[in-house]
């Protein structure tokens, strides 16, 4: 069965709105390292149509930094499927998801592969309740932002993890990853 992985970045307090935290090529390139180890990627149509204004070809010249594009065509060129009850279609290397979440996902899980990559907030939160998620990775950044959207606020159960590894970035960032206690 291949392992679902979710990683986002959050900043000392907790907040993982993407305009508190400042990019750099050192995090673009750990994030493009943990999307190739994944054979797609799982989102929620609010994550799915931020990614596909930033990253979905042609992108306007200048938009980005240089640095930026090993992300850009790993995330362009992966398979996508997008949870979403009202988007009407998606079509960037995507397939919608539709139904019952905890079957449609744990038959994403048991096809053949490396594994399965998720971000966003909402979509997420739905899959640790269903015990989905087999790795977490919180990228925490040193910036305290006061406000914007947090993690996991009224997770229903506590979901204790284990620490497995941490990786100090330059930025002063720290990715912590964890796996669930079974």
């Amino acid at each position: 069965m291949r392992p679902l992985r979710y990683s986002i970045n959050i900043t000392l307090d907790g907040c993982c709105d993407h305009r508190a935290i400042l990019p750099d090529e050192e995090l673009h390139r750990h994030h493009t390292e943990n999307i190739a180890q994944a054979d797609a990627l799982l989102f929620g149509r609010v994550t799915y149509e931020m990614m596909e204004a930033a990253f979905r070809p042609p992108a306007r010249t200048g938009a980005r930094p240089d640095w930026m594009e090993p992300f850009a065509r790993k995330i362009d060129a992966a398979k996508k499927y997008v949870v979403s009850s009202t988007l009407g279609r998606a079509d960037w290397n995507a397939e919608l998801v539709r139904g019952d979440l905890g079957k449609a996902v744990q038959q994403l899980k048991r096809a053949p592969g490396k594994g399965l990559f998720v971000g966003g907030v909402k979509l997420p939160m739905a899959l640790a309740e269903l015990g989905l998620i087999d790795e977490y990775e919180f990228v925490v950044h040193p910036t305290l932002a006061g406000q914007g959207p947090t993690l996991f606020a009224g997770l229903s159960k506590h979901v204790d993890l284990k620490l497995v590894s941490l990786l100090e970035l330059g930025s002063g960032a720290v990715a912590m990853r964890y796996e669930p206690r079974r």
